[in-house]
């Protein structure tokens, strides 16, 4: 399926008022120019929906988190007890190193993380992961399309992590490992507050995307119980629009 029919396909699911995913790859060019951000940098992601390109490299990512989970940099020392002790995240500082290196990170080969807004693809070819923010209803849908074809207890998981780890890591490994696990995420508190407060973030690691476009016309997604939820959907993203 290419881009421009996915796109036509997803807007006939979720409908129209729903914002449209966003791609992510690493590669050797930046999209735009690399501008200054916040330190976290989760909101300028989430900015990606409303037509805004966004690079990042080793220079603009500041958090000392976000430079390990975007596999620019190794992990600095006073990370783990910094989510430890002054966060609160995890009992101990050995609890959260430990996590950190069962992890895997591979330091990145290369300079730049691209997210454009998918509309801006010509094809899927660089992609590594597709990032959706969506309320509950649209979860559904994302959550009720990735199990139609794997019974895997690991079809769709959650994990401990930072927001940009449940965003971008998780996804970006699994693709590299040719992996068919989706990933629930955006539950960590410090991020949060970045994103509406009725969202969570689902990402899909372009292996199981490539599946997943295959078998989104036969889903249930375009069938009347989903049909119904559409309509919620449209309903309280005009309501939240028109307040």
């Amino acid at each position: 399926m290419s881009v421009s029919e996915f796109i036509n396909r997803y807007r006939e699911a979720f409908g129209a008022s729903v914002s449209l995913p966003i791609a992510l790859w690493y590669g050797d060019e930046p999209v735009t120019e690399i501008k200054r951000i916040p330190r976290c940098f989760i909101g300028a992601i989430s900015k990606v929906r409303d037509d805004y390109l966004l690079t990042l490299c080793s220079e603009n990512v500041k958090c000392g988190g976000g430079g390990t989970y975007t596999a620019f940099r190794e992990m600095p020392e006073y990370v783990p007890q910094f989510v430890s002790g002054v966060e609160h995240y995890k009992k101990t500082a050995k609890m959260v190193q430990e996590y950190a290196n069962e992890l895997g990170i591979t330091l990145s080969d290369k300079p730049y993380l691209n997210f454009v807004r998918v509309d801006k693809l010509e094809d899927w070819e660089k992609v590594e992961a597709v990032l959706f923010f969506a309320t509950p209803d649209a979860l559904s849908g994302l959550c009720t399309w990735a199990f139609y074809d794997n019974n895997s207890t690991d079809a769709v998981v959650t994990r401990f992590a930072s927001g940009c780890a449940s965003i971008i890591t998780f996804a970006v490994k699994e693709n590299r490992e040719k992996g068919r696990s989706c990933f629930l995420g955006m539950l960590d508190p410090s991020a949060r507050p970045l994103i509406p407060e009725n969202e969570l973030s689902f990402a899909i690691p372009m292996s199981r995307f490539k599946e997943m476009l295959g078998t989104m016309n036969d889903s249930a997604l375009f069938q009347k119980a989903f049909s119904i939820l559409k309509k919620r959907i449209n309903r309280s993203t005009q309501d939240n629009l028109s307040c």
